[in-house]
């Protein structure tokens, strides 16, 4: 009976989605191109082999506060309550990159970013308050590299990664008796897990190159992290034996194909083409202990994987100006029968502009601006008598992107 009642009131594991947007310059081309366009200290993160084009060393740091403009609209619920306003907010963002020179074919790199994770707040009374109230998502990587030119076609780069993750979401519990005001379950935790990437790149010629990079998946744990308050007389008699919560997650593997072609001296071409294996993590094994002792479950959201495309455009106005343009497509992760308010994902559409301008042979600053539309996440849910029926689409369902950053070259 622990089990099923712990599992009915935390079913979830954080809203998470995959950021291309790092607060660097290819943020105005969508991230197109993002493994082989490598002109700039950026690429110790997307692509540690493009840290060879560089020839001197490079410092970028940046901001991207992003606005996440989401709503749902509720089509019916069978405990009543609102749409849950505007469950987004602004998000500050930032990141840093650093490439070393050592030699001309041997290069250091250094990036610090987040690529994974988001939150939404709905608010204690809305409709699917017995699914989720507020969830929150953090992961933030740093990522050591190493590159190394093989010839004048071929260069190879790999790093480790450590990422950081915290966890913290609340939902409402539906007390069965009669007259009992909700109680409130909170899962909080963090962790740290290890990964690596690896990256190629590929010159055949002076003006086309190609990139490919891998970035494994990251295991993190969050142990203890359920807490109850407001609890009935039957679900008190339930968790009154010290309880807890542990719960093992799997950040997505990923791989990205990209193309860089310059037609001329003002005009270039990037292209993206991606995986992520969002199957993977979709899955979260629980382990649940009181004093008598424990059991575990795995608990599978029933993901799939997802596939990005992109394309893009460079264009230089002078010697010193450049503006980009760009759009780019991710496939939903989950179908609608599956979707669930705490995680409500699904196709990804990317419109981006953005311009860059060389002050100097030294410093070079960007300003970028991105509208990714999340699609109408449509939600279609019956999970049990304690959470009922959820029924409904997200409108808005956006994020605003802004991005500002500079970069010194010594």
């Amino acid at each position: 009976m622990l089990l099923s009642a712990s599992i009915s009131i935390a079913p979830a594991q954080g809203a998470g989605i995959w950021f291309y947007e790092h607060a660097t310059p290819d943020m105005g081309a969508a991230s197109a191109g993002r493994a082989a366009t490598a002109d700039n200290a950026a690429t110790a993160g997307d692509n540690p082999a493009g840290m060879t084009r560089l020839d001197r060393s490079e410092l970028m740091v940046g901001l991207a506060p992003l606005y996440y403009d989401a709503e749902f609209n509720t089509e019916s619920s069978d405990f009543g309550g609102g749409d849950g306003g505007s469950a987004g907010g602004w998000v500050p963002e930032a990141s840093l990159n650093y490439v070393h020179s050592l030699s001309p074919d041997l290069k250091l790199g250094l990036a610090v970013a987040s690529y994974f994770g988001l939150g939404l707040d709905y608010g204690d009374d809305w409709a699917g308050r017995y699914y989720v109230t507020e969830t929150e998502f953090i992961t933030i990587g740093i990522n050591p590299s190493m590159a190394y030119k093989v010839n004048d076609k071929l260069s190879v780069g790999g790093g480790l990664t450590l990422v950081y993750s915290s966890l913290d979401q609340e939902v409402a519990i539906n007390n069965p008796e009669p007259g009992v005001d909700d109680g409130k379950a909170k899962l909080e935790d963090d962790d740290i897990g290890y990964g690596f990437n690896l990256g190629v790149l590929l010159e055949p010629t002076a003006s086309t190159r190609f990139g490919m990079t891998y970035r494994s998946k990251v295991d993190v744990e969050y142990n203890d992290l359920l807490s109850t308050q407001g609890l009935g007389t039957t679900l008190g008699d339930i968790f009154s034996g010290g309880q807890s919560l542990d719960m093992d997650m799997t950040l997505p593997q990923a791989v990205m194909l990209s193309g860089y072609h310059d037609v001329n001296d003002q005009l270039a071409i990037v292209a993206n083409l991606g995986w992520q294996d969002f199957s993977d993590f979709g899955r979260s094994d629980f382990t649940f202990k009181d004093d008598s002792g424990s059991s575990s479950l795995t608990a599978d959201r029933n993901f799939k994987d997802a596939w990005h495309a992109a394309i893009g455009a460079r264009y230089r106005l002078s010697p010193g100006w450049m503006v980009m343009s760009g759009f780019a497509y991710d496939s939903s992760p989950v179908d609608d029968e599956d979707r669930t308010p705490d995680m409500p994902l699904d196709r990804q559409l990317r419109y981006a502009i953005g311009v860059q301008h060389e002050y100097n042979n030294d410093l070079t600053i960007s300003a970028a601006y991105e509208l990714m539309d999340g699609g109408d996440a449509k939600i279609n849910q019956d999970q049990g008598p304690l959470t009922g029926e959820l029924k409904g689409e997200y409108d808005p369902n956006q994020i605003h992107f802004f991005s500002f950053n500079a970069a010194w070259r010594f």
